[in-house]
Protein backbone atom coordinates (compact mmCIF):
# COMPACT_ATOMS: atom_id res chain seq x y z
CA UNK A 1 0.00 0.00 0.00
CA UNK A 2 1.55 3.46 -0.70
CA UNK A 3 1.41 6.20 1.41
CA UNK A 4 0.55 9.84 0.06
CA UNK A 5 0.06 13.55 2.04
CA UNK A 6 -2.85 15.20 1.17
CA UNK A 7 -2.10 18.70 2.80
CA UNK A 8 -5.38 19.60 3.85
CA UNK A 9 -7.19 19.37 6.96
CA UNK A 10 -10.49 19.15 5.06
CA UNK A 11 -12.68 15.61 6.48
CA UNK A 12 -14.58 15.70 3.45
CA UNK A 13 -11.68 16.14 0.84
CA UNK A 14 -9.88 13.54 2.35
CA UNK A 15 -12.71 10.86 2.64
CA UNK A 16 -13.16 11.75 -0.98
CA UNK A 17 -9.57 11.67 -2.35
CA UNK A 18 -9.18 8.50 -0.64
CA UNK A 19 -12.34 6.86 -2.08
CA UNK A 20 -10.91 7.95 -5.36
CA UNK A 21 -7.45 6.93 -5.37
CA UNK A 22 -8.94 3.39 -3.78
CA UNK A 23 -10.88 2.86 -6.63
CA UNK A 24 -8.62 3.54 -9.50
CA UNK A 25 -5.50 1.43 -7.53
CA UNK A 26 -7.86 -1.11 -6.82
CA UNK A 27 -6.85 -3.58 -4.29
CA UNK A 28 -3.14 -2.10 -3.72
CA UNK A 29 -5.33 1.45 -2.18
CA UNK A 30 -3.72 4.08 -0.98
CA UNK A 31 -3.02 5.09 2.40
CA UNK A 32 -3.46 8.98 2.69
CA UNK A 33 -1.90 11.49 5.42
CA UNK A 34 -3.33 14.83 6.48
CA UNK A 35 -1.25 17.63 7.83
CA UNK A 36 -2.35 16.57 11.48
CA UNK A 37 -1.12 12.96 11.03
CA UNK A 38 2.57 14.42 9.53
CA UNK A 39 2.79 16.65 12.73
CA UNK A 40 2.36 20.48 10.79
CA UNK A 41 0.82 22.80 12.99
CA UNK A 42 -0.44 26.16 11.64
CA UNK A 43 -1.82 27.04 8.68
CA UNK A 44 0.43 26.82 5.01
CA UNK A 45 0.32 30.60 3.74
CA UNK A 46 -1.46 30.54 0.09
CA UNK A 47 0.93 33.80 -1.37
CA UNK A 48 0.73 32.16 -4.92
CA UNK A 49 -0.85 34.38 -7.79
CA UNK A 50 -2.93 31.18 -9.21
CA UNK A 51 -4.51 28.10 -7.50
CA UNK A 52 -1.81 25.99 -9.07
CA UNK A 53 0.85 27.99 -7.43
CA UNK A 54 -0.82 27.37 -4.21
CA UNK A 55 -1.00 24.25 -3.95
CA UNK A 56 1.98 23.21 -5.58
CA UNK A 57 3.16 25.75 -2.48
CA UNK A 58 0.80 23.25 -0.19
CA UNK A 59 2.47 19.95 -1.43
CA UNK A 60 6.12 21.07 -1.08
CA UNK A 61 5.71 22.39 2.44
CA UNK A 62 4.05 18.75 3.34
CA UNK A 63 6.88 17.17 1.31
CA UNK A 64 9.88 19.19 2.90
CA UNK A 65 8.47 18.18 6.74
CA UNK A 66 7.24 14.75 5.75
CA UNK A 67 9.84 13.34 3.59
CA UNK A 68 6.24 11.34 1.80
CA UNK A 69 4.86 11.98 -1.43
CA UNK A 70 2.53 14.63 -1.58
CA UNK A 71 -0.04 16.74 -3.20
CA UNK A 72 -2.72 18.97 -2.15
CA UNK A 73 -5.25 20.97 -4.20
CA UNK A 74 -6.69 24.60 -4.01
CA UNK A 75 -9.66 26.15 -5.92
CA UNK A 76 -12.12 28.62 -5.76
CA UNK A 77 -14.62 30.77 -7.99
CA UNK A 78 -14.15 32.36 -10.87
CA UNK A 79 -17.13 34.57 -12.61
CA UNK A 80 -16.45 35.52 -16.01
CA UNK A 81 -18.93 38.45 -15.10
CA UNK A 82 -16.25 39.56 -12.81
CA UNK A 83 -13.29 39.19 -15.02
CA UNK A 84 -12.44 36.05 -12.79
CA UNK A 85 -12.82 37.35 -9.65
CA UNK A 86 -12.67 36.78 -6.79
CA UNK A 87 -10.52 33.79 -8.52
CA UNK A 88 -7.83 32.46 -5.43
CA UNK A 89 -9.23 35.31 -2.85
CA UNK A 90 -13.11 33.32 -2.55
CA UNK A 91 -12.39 32.36 0.77
CA UNK A 92 -12.69 36.46 1.57
CA UNK A 93 -15.56 36.53 0.50
CA UNK A 94 -17.47 33.67 2.49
Amino acid sequence: MKTLVFASRNRGKMVEVEHILNSLLGQDGVKLLNLDDIGYIGEIEETGQTFEENALAKAKMAYLKSGIPSFADDSGLEVDALRGEPGIYSARYA
